[in-house]
C-alpha cells in the first residue's frame, strides 16, 4: 500500500491544493505491535495485530482540515481530498525535492523475536516479583513492542520515510499485610529491539522486577510524613516526570502561542536557577521519545530551551512554527494516522551538574528525599503542579530515616526551578506515555540529583 501511495501523492496533492492554501500533506503509517500481559499467574491478554491507514492535511489560512482511511484505495483516497476542498481543480506543488529515509537499527527486531522467549520474560519477572517477599500477593507485568513505518510526502517537496521500533516493560507489584496494601512499580524500555534484555551488564529483568516488588514491601512499614513547606531532594532516579510535566508542556508553542503558558513572552528572561538547563532532544540513541523523524517529516534535533536558568526556545511544529515565522524543531507528533501532529515533547530532560548528589542531605534538618515520582497534574497557565511520591524517604537531621507513603509534591513550575540549588553530575532517565489533547505519544525524560530550597508536602498535618 504505501508504494500506492507514492504513486498517487503528486496527482492527490496537486488536486488538494487546487484552491491555494499553505501547506499539503500526505501522511501514511503501518504499525505492527504486541501487547502481553501476565497476571494472576497467567497471561491475561495477548495482542497482535496491524494497522494501516493514510491521513492527508490541508493548512489553509492557518486552518487545518484533515481527513483520513484505513482503505488505501485511489478512490477512498481521492475521496478525501475532495472531503477537503470546494472544487477540483490543480494547484502547484514542488515534488521529490528531497527524500530522507530513516530506520531504527536493533539486534532482535519484535517481528523476528520468538513468541515463547516473550512469553519467558514474563514468567521471571513473575517469579522474581512473588520471590522478593512473602507479602508480595499479586504481580501484574506488561510487555509491549512496535514496528512502526510512516511515510510523508508534502507540498514542499518533501518525501520522508522513518521505521520505529520500540519495546517496553513495565511491572507492578502489590504486597499485602495487616490488611493494608501498597503498590510498587517500575518500567523500562526505548527506542530498541529486544536486545533490551539480552545485552548489557544488567538483567534487566531482574533489575525492574526486583525494584517494583521492593517499593511495594517497603509501603507497608511507611508512615505519613509531616505535612507542610520544606527542602526536597529528588534523585536521578526519580526520572524526569516533573521537568516533564511542570516545565515542559508549557514550553510548547502550541500553548505558549496562544498565552495558555506561564512562560508565554518570556524568551530571553530568567526563569529558572543559573544551575538549570532543560533540553529537548530526539536524537538520543536508544531513548523512547527518539526517532530519524517527526510525523511532519522534519528531521530529530536537540533544542536547548532554558540554558543557565534563562528561556531560549520554545518547542514546534510545522504548523505553530508557520503561524508565527519560525522554524520547526522536530515535535510534529500524532498518536496514528487518524490524529493531526501536534507539539510534543521527545526526550526532555535536566542537565547535569557538577554537584555530588551525595552532599546534597548533610546540611538539611528536616526534608524529604525523593527516590521515584508517581502521576501527576500541572495548570500550565500558572505553572502549579501536584506529584504523588511513589517512594520517598524523610531526611532528619542530615541523615536519611523512615520510609514515607501517601505524600504529594506541591508547588509551583518556574518557583520551583528559581529555587533550586544544587545539580548533581549524575542523570537518571524514566520511559513514559505523554498524553495530550486526547492523543498518546512514547516520551522519555531524566533529571539529575536535584535540592530544591522548599516545596509544600503533602501528607500528615
Amino acid at each position: 500500500m504505501k508504494n500506492l501511495v507514492r504513486e498517487l501523492a503528486p496527482y492527490l496533492l496537486t488536486k488538494l491544493m487546487s484552491e491555494g492554501g499553505e501547506y499539503g500533506e500526505i501522511f501514511y503509517e503501518n504499525v505492527f505491535s504486541t501487547v502481553l500481559n501476565f497476571e494472576n499467574k497467567k497471561l491475561q491478554k495477548g495482542v497482535e495485530g496491524f494497522d494501516e491507514g493514510v491521513g492527508i492535511r490541508l493548512i489553509k489560512n492557518g486552518k487545518t482540515y484533515y481527513g483520513f482511511t484505513n482503505e488505501i484505495t485511489k478512490s477512498s483516497l481521492e475521496s478525501i481530498v475532495s472531503s477537503l476542498i470546494k472544487e477540483n481543480g490543480e494547484g502547484k506543488i514542488k515534488v521529490g525535492i528531497k527524500q530522507q529515509t530513516g530506520y531504527t537499527k536493533v539486534l532482535l527486531d519484535p517481528e523476528d523475536y520468538f513468541p515463547e522467549r516473550k512469553k519467558e520474560i514474563l514468567l521471571k519477572a513473575d517469579d522474581i516479583v512473588r520471590s522478593h517477599d512473602k507479602r508480595i500477593k499479586q504481580a501484574n507485568i506488561t510487555l509491549k513492542d512496535s514496528k512502526r513505518e510512516i511515510l510523508i510526502i508534502n507540498t514542499e517537496g518533501e518525501i520522508v520515510e522513518d521505521t520505529q521500533i520500540r519495546v517496553a516493560f513495565y511491572v507492578e507489584a502489590i504486597a499485602q499485610e495487616n490488611g493494608y496494601m501498597y503498590k510498587g512499580y517500575e518500567s523500562t524500555g526505548g527506542l530498541i529491539g529486544y536486545e533490551l534484555f539480552e545485552s548489557g551488564e544488567v538483567d534487566l529483568i531482574d533489575y525492574v522486577s526486583s525494584k517494583a516488588a521492593h517499593r511495594a514491601v517497603l509501603g507497608l512499614n511507611a508512615k505519613h510524613p509531616p505535612a507542610g513547606s520544606m527542602p526536597v531532594v529528588i534523585s536521578s532516579d526519580a526520572g524526569g516526570t516533573m521537568i516533564h510535566e511542570a516545565v515542559g508542556h508549557g514550553l510548547e508553542a502550541d500553548l505558549a502561542e496562544k498565552g495558555l503558558s506561564v512562560y508565554a513572552g518570556r524568551i530571553g528572561e530568567k526563569v529558572a536557577s543559573e544551575l538549570v538547563t532543560v533540553i529537548d532532544d530526539g536524537t538520543i540513541s536508544g531513548k523512547m521519545g527518539s526517532f530519524n523523524f517527526d510525523d511532519e517529516g522534519v528531521p530529530a534535533q536537540k533544542t536547548v530551551l532554558i540554558e543557565k536558568g534563562h528561556l531560549k526556545n520554545f518547542l514546534y511544529d510545522r504548523l505553530t512554527a508557520m503561524q508565527t515565522g519560525k522554524k520547526s524543531t522536530g515535535n510534529g507528533r500524532r498518536d496514528t494516522y487518524r490524529n493531526v501532529p501536534i507539539v510534543r515533547m521527545r526526550n526532555t530532560y535536566i542537565a547535569p551538574g557538577k554537584d555530588n548528589p551525595h552532599d546534597f542531605i548533610k546540611d538539611i534538618k528536616k526534608g524529604l528525599y525523593v527516590v521515584k515520582m508517581g502521576g501527576g497534574q500541572v495548570n500550565t497557565v500558572n505553572g502549579d503542579f501536584m506529584f504523588e511520591i511513589v517512594e520517598g524517604y524523610m531526611i532528619e537531621n542530615g541523615e536519611i530515616t523512615y520510609p514515607v507513603k501517601g505524600a504529594s509534591l506541591l508547588g509551583n513550575g518556574p518557583k520551583a526551578m528559581e529555587d533550586i540549588e544544587a545539580v548533581g553530575y549524575d542523570l537518571g532517565w524514566a520511559i513514559g506515555t505523554c498524553g495530550k489533547s486526547g492523543q498518546a505519544a512514547p516520551v522519555g525524560d531524566a533529571q539529575p540529583t536535584i535540592r530544591i530550597k522548599s516545596l509544600i508536602v503533602g501528607g500528615s498535618a
